[in-house]
């Protein structure tokens, strides 16, 4: 069967989970902040975060794209020394840390939130690993 006009070619969806995440700072209260976990199988090696426009200091949507096996490793085990760096917080927080000219955003997590969001993205079509095994490990994995 072709794709036509009414039945056109299928498209893998991309991936968007809203999360609750926490700025760690010196005040001793954290602050919540509305996070987006997004992916796009257009992208298969990459995720992104995104900061909305009221909570950032440009007034402006603050994207971070970096490597989705940075935020799958970084789950168990400190990893990263570029612009993003993540690690384990205990056993249920993760951190991910941002560097920029500007500074640095330090950005806590629920590591079961982030990891639904990972399995959701090895289960969408296009999303699967690259060297082509299935998502069990992201998968079997529990918070």
């Amino acid at each position: 069967m072709s794709a036509t006009a009414e039945n056109p070619p299928a498209t893998a969806a991309a991936v968007e989970e809203r999360v609750s995440a926490r700025v760690i700072s010196d005040d001793p209260l954290y602050r919540a902040i509305p996070v987006a976990l997004r992916f796009t199988p257009a992208e298969p090696l990459a995720v992104r975060i995104v900061f909305p426009a009221e909570v950032t200091p440009e007034g402006t949507d603050n994207e971070w794209a970096f490597p989705r096996a940075l935020l799958e490793a970084g789950l168990l085990a400190p990893t990263g020394t570029g612009d993003v760096r993540v690690w384990p917080c205990g056993r249920v927080q993760a951190v991910v840390e941002f560097h920029s000219p500007e500074g640095v955003a330090v950005i806590q997590f629920d590591s079961a939130a982030l990891r639904r969001f990972l399995r959701r993205t090895y289960s969408t079509p296009g999303g699967g690993r690259p060297d082509g095994t299935a998502a069990r490990a992201a998968a079997t994995r529990t918070a």
